[in-house]
């Protein structure tokens, strides 16, 4: 029975502390691994902004082309909006009704004589 007592009485100097479980991985390379993966992580999110479907490079594009749109809607008004005072003319101004009349259709009012003036064409230099 002696002996058990001298075991269980060892000095503290051979005792071994308990230490919690290491993993396999040293601590730095765990931390360097994290920070690689949060760095592959951060390269995919800015390409995804920059080129994904809702990135940077479409939303420039789309911008552009609404600039196109506005602007060819603007034309498309300008014009609307000219045609619509020609179409005002036609109905109500009769200079306006004469003078597409002779320009479009070549009509002359009673007693006016029309010339049409051709043009001469250069004298050609025979050949011998």
């Amino acid at each position: 029975m002696p002996s058990a007592v001298q075991d269980t009485a060892a000095p503290a100097a051979t005792r071994r502390k308990l230490q919690p479980p290491t993993s396999a991985v040293a601590p730095g390379k765990r931390r360097r691994t994290l920070q690689m993966l949060l760095a592959f992580v951060t390269l995919v999110l800015v390409i995804n902004a920059l080129v994904g479907e809702r990135g940077l490079m479409e939303t420039l594009r789309a911008r552009k082309e609404h600039q196109e749109l506005v602007t060819a809607i603007e034309r498309m008004r300008a014009e609307n909006d000219r045609m619509r005072d020609e179409v005002r003319r036609l109905r109500s101004d009769p200079a306006t009704i004469e003078a597409l009349a002779r320009q479009e259709l070549g009509l002359i009012k009673p007693g006016e004589m029309l010339f049409i003036i051709k043009d001469a064409k250069p004298a050609q230099a025979s050949s011998r």
